[in-house]
């Protein structure tokens, strides 16, 4: 029997996003958002994540700390001790030694906040199973960066950038765009050697500043201009198939290669939060009325919306082959908050299908991803293994949740809903009854996707499906929604374009002809679904659901959507489930785990 001591290495994230991932030797105990502690849509400040690491142990061995400024400047101050307040709260729980302060930085914390796209790029490498790689992070504002111009100290931030990547723990800066909210000292520096991103002193790079917005920063104006918060990219992707090509729009980014991101003309940054249209320079974008009935403003919106779709995916297969030029290597790994485009990462199959390039997409490209990147990186460090992991095909590494039948009844009865026995067979008689019913089940997904542990079901045959969830979770008549299918079906309902499979619903798929009219409530207007296929091995009871569904009606997939109403995160607990059916008009929650179906009528 060993005597060795787990290491435990918490990573956090501190800015919207936010949230912690605990490792036990190298390991993934949990990894989850704040929000989904906390109900608060994007919330940043992981406190009551780093609250929850005591469920699991009550020392760290090293607590990393992932943002895009220094931790001891920006994270604000305990009062009396003066401890950053990470390190103080990490203290106060016990989870790390209570050494007297000295105004020096705890020897157990380290601060990886200068390195913000590096931790996103060893998220996506060490969850890719390749054995090397080259990594493409296309972000909104990295790390915050001050350089010396003209003798001034100007910050900047990182928009997009290039790694080569090796193990255990070696990752070369070859290529960085930098943004600024106005002019610079000029635009192309090749070789500029640099100490600032954590790399050798030797190191040098191609460097690129520019006071054009970056690929995130515009897709974030449109996304403004759309109506939306710019945080809320996802409703943008969503709208852009109801529009099509304008002549009258402006183009976004230039043809410039040397000088890239967007033509200020038509998108003006505001670093580090953000960008904005520029109504005043082209008549074609003015907003007209106040309020969304405006026809005119209704098509320009949908217009701008389909061409930063269009324009921006094709900057970023420019910056794929840059990248594989760059390094040699024909496996790139994707992440950064462009990773999380789903239509773009389709697309990327077809512009690139006789290049022999091999793509990986992290599912957890959001910051919540540079927790996971910031311990994985510490744990390879310390133990210099060069082991490389299967590709990440499931994201079922939320914390871990047991109820016994007390547990059960009582919470039905505070939520004044009644509880019953079922089994699949019930849980499929609800949904050919076109009822919506809820699965709550195990640990629940990392990330933004709902992939059958916490999700909302729904018959996909529905031809006013769409318009009628949308109209329940509160949520945008443009809305679409994505669909759950047997692996072994897969090939048969949709191109993925030379994949096997698609586990972590990372892509926008086309339909194979014939099916849209089987299945309308899940695809959308152009023609795609975002689906997610499941096995056996992946999701036990979620196969097995969905199969029994297939006996019933011949369809392998089940209509699947995030288990929250508009604006709410994801579910994560069992009354957090009880909550939305009581402020919705949900009725059903199926645990198949404990073969359980809570109802709840609403008036």
């Amino acid at each position: 029997m060993s005597s060795k001591k787990p290491v435990w290495i918490a990573g956090i994230a501190r800015g919207h996003n936010g949230g912690v991932c605990l490792m036990k030797d190298g390991e993934i105990i949990f990894s989850i958002e704040e929000e989904r502690l906390t109900r608060q849509k994007y919330d940043g400040g992981p406190y009551a994540s780093m609250i929850k690491i005591l469920e699991y142990t009550d020392k760290l061995d090293f607590l990393v700390v992932a943002h895009t400024q220094n931790l001891e400047q920006t994270a604000g101050k305990v009062d009396f001790s003066g401890d950053d307040v990470y390190t103080g709260l990490a203290r106060k729980l016990g989870l790390i030694k209570r050494t007297p302060y000295d105004g020096n930085s705890h020897p157990q914390v380290i601060d990886m906040s200068n390195i913000h796209h590096k931790l996103h790029a060893a998220c996506a490498f060490y969850r890719s199973g390749f054995d090397d790689a080259v990594a493409l992070i296309v972000d909104g504002a990295g790390t915050f960066i001050t350089l010396d111009i003209g003798g001034q100290p100007t910050t900047v931030w990182e928009t997009e950038s290039i790694y080569d990547c090796n193990y255990p723990d070696n990752f070369k800066t070859l290529y960085k765009h930098i943004g600024a909210n106005g002019p610079l000292m000029g635009a192309w520096m090749p070789e500029f050697s640099s100490e600032m991103y954590d790399e050798p002193k030797d190191a040098t790079h191609e460097l690129v500043i520019s006071e054009n917005a970056g690929i995130v920063k515009s897709y974030e104006a449109v996304t403004e201009y759309c109506g939306f918060s710019f945080i809320e990219a996802g409703k943008t992707m969503g709208l852009f198939p109801y529009g099509k090509p304008n002549s009258k729009a402006p183009k976004i980014f230039r043809d410039d290669t040397l000088v890239p991101g967007a033509d200020r003309a038509v998108i003006v940054p505001t670093y580090p939060n953000g960008a904005h249209v520029n109504y005043n320079m082209h008549e074609y974008l003015t907003i007209h009325g106040n309020d969304d009935s405006d026809v005119t403003t209704i098509q320009n919106r949908r217009d701008m919306a389909y061409a930063i779709q269009t324009e921006s995916q094709d900057q970023v297969v420019r910056l794929i082959r840059k990248a594989v030029e760059m390094s040699g290597k024909n496996k790139v790994v994707i992440s950064g908050g462009y990773g999380l485009n789903c239509v773009a990462n389709y697309y990327y199959l077809k512009a690139l299908k006789d290049e022999g390039i091999e793509i990986y997409v992290e599912p957890v490209s959001n910051d919540a991803g540079t927790a996971m990147g910031g311990a994985m990186l510490m744990h390879r460090r310390l133990t210099k293994s060069n082991k490389v992991e299967p590709q990440q095909e499931t994201l079922y590494e939320g914390p871990a949740y047991c109820y016994n039948e007390k547990d059960l009844w009582m919470t039905a009865e505070k939520y004044g809903a009644t509880i019953e026995d079922a089994d699949n067979a019930k849980a499929v008689e609800l949904l050919v009854d076109r009822k919506i019913v809820t699965l709550f089940q195990g640990r629940s997904e990392n990330g933004p996707r709902a992939l059958g542990n916490r999700t909302i079901m729904y018959d996909p045959s529905d031809p006013n499906g769409k318009d009628y969830i949308n109209k329940v979770k509160r949520r945008e008549y443009f809305r679409p929604f994505a669909g759950s299918i047997l692996e072994e079906d897969v090939h048969e309902w949709f191109d993925l374009r030379g994949m096997e499979s698609s586990p972590t619903m990372m892509y926008a798929v086309n339909c194979q002809p014939g099916i849209e009219e089987k299945i309308p409530a899940i695809i959308h207007v152009d023609g795609t679904c975002r689906i997610q296929t499941v096995n056996r091995d992946q999701n036990k009871h979620y196969y097995d659901l969905i199969k029994a569904f297939k006996e019933k009606t011949g369809c392998p997939i089940i209509f699947n959507t995030s288990f929250n109403l508009g604006g709410e995160p994801l579910v994560e607990t069992l009354q957090d489930a009880l909550w939305t059916l009581q402020e919705s008009r949900i009725e059903y929650l199926y645990l198949p785990e404990y073969q359980t179906l809570f109802t709840l009528k609403n008036e």
